[in-house]
């Protein structure tokens, strides 16, 4: 009897250190967001709070400079965006670009040193396109970003690359039979909070320019429709609302009234800056992103050869306000309006990537 006695103690000890594997230990700190009784609470865990502070600082602008003098256009070369701003503001922006995106690698990332006002390295036709779109977003879509808009460093800071982007994802290699078809899913994967939903939800939801996101079926158990509410793209939904709820470190309730999620009189107001938040990363993705494919060599280039896309992580990474909310635009205003035509050209505009140089180095 004490040996099973005992056998029950060990299993029942490793029961609950098993659950207490995803749970966080006290203190959590709840702030109310709706009414009493409701459960809408924003949760926050302090000590993950103080590692993201570190993390999501704003680096010091650079000093200002006289914004009299000839313009760049009038003095550089093939200058498409900035054109209008004074040399030596335009010679500030550009060195503010290399702290947010090349510190490693200066100038030289997107520049031919030899001759700056060539396009020889892609890099400097992707850079070019990009200021486009943060002019585009901190113009058109302030239902997202408000006042405090995005810059260069938002996303990248001081990567090459953002840290945080999106392929399409095939998937690994499937077995045959019963196993050939997981449907996208039970795979755990970190894209949307290790849950066993579809584990690329963006493909569906946040790579094409229209389309509603929705939840409730218009019918009765409708799995393989994906036109409508069908029960796949529910699967889609909430991988994607799991993405949602780890890239900005809240829970369904920063958005949702859970009683009745679809109620939009019931829910935050947060829900309509998502909205406009999904909107906006499509155009980001659809009409200034994918276009650069074709720029783009090989090895840049996502498992099906598609170029990296942007989500909610891109920006957020972890926090509900990028960046806890600090604007960089009063430093760089340049970055908040239009300076020359913002349209994003074709893809059949721009040169292919067997053309192009790669980054440099020296």
């Amino acid at each position: 009897m004490k040996l099973i006695a005992h056998k029950t103690l060990a299993i029942a000890t490793l029961g609950l250190a098993v659950a207490l594997v995803g749970c966080e230990r006290p203190p959590i700190e709840a702030e109310q967001m709706g009414f009493r009784g409701t459960g809408m609470e924003h949760l926050v865990n302090p000590r993950t709070e103080a590692q993201l502070l570190k993390i999501n600082q704003v680096p010091d602008p650079l000093p200002a400079v006289s914004q009299d003098g000839p313009r760049a256009a009038d003095i550089y070369q093939n200058v498409q965006v900035l054109g209008d701003l004074s040399i030596a503001e335009f010679n500030r922006q550009m060195a503010a670009h290399v702290q947010w995106i090349a510190p490693n690698q200066g100038c030289s990332y997107c520049h031919d040193t030899s001759d700056f006002s060539r396009d020889a390295r892609y890099t400097k036709v992707v850079a070019r396109n990009m200021l486009r779109m943060t002019q585009h977003i901190n113009e058109e879509w302030q239902d997202h970003v408000q006042e405090t808009g995005v810059t260069c460093y938002t996303c990248h800071r001081g990567e090459n690359l953002p840290q945080y982007v999106w392929y399409t994802n095939p998937g690994p290699r499937q077995a045959g039979g019963f196993a050939a078809d997981r449907q996208g899913m039970n795979l755990a994967s970190p894209e949307v909070a290790f849950s066993s939903l579809p584990y690329d939800p963006f493909t569906a939801l946040l790579g094409q320019a229209n389309g509603d996101i929705n939840v409730l079926p218009p019918t009765a158990l409708p799995y393989t429709d994906r036109e409508g509410a069908s029960i796949r793209q529910t699967y889609d939904t909430y991988g994607l609302m799991m993405h949602f709820s780890d890239s900005m470190g809240v829970n369904c309730t920063y958005c949702h009234n859970t009683r009745n999620f679809h109620v939009w009189e019931q829910s935050t107001p947060n829900k309509v800056t998502a909205w406009y938040g999904i909107r906006m990363t499509r155009d980001a993705n659809v009409n200034y992103i994918e276009p650069l494919t074709g720029v783009h060599p090989p090895e840049r280039l996502g498992p099906t050869g598609d170029i990296g896309k942007v989500h909610c992580a891109t920006c957020h990474q972890g926090l509900n306000l990028p960046l806890l909310g600090v604007s960089q635009l009063p430093d760089y205003p340049v970055l908040s309006t239009r300076t020359g035509d913002t349209t994003p050209p074709s893809a059949d505009d721009l040169p292919a990537a067997e053309d192009l140089m790669g980054p440099g180095s020296d």
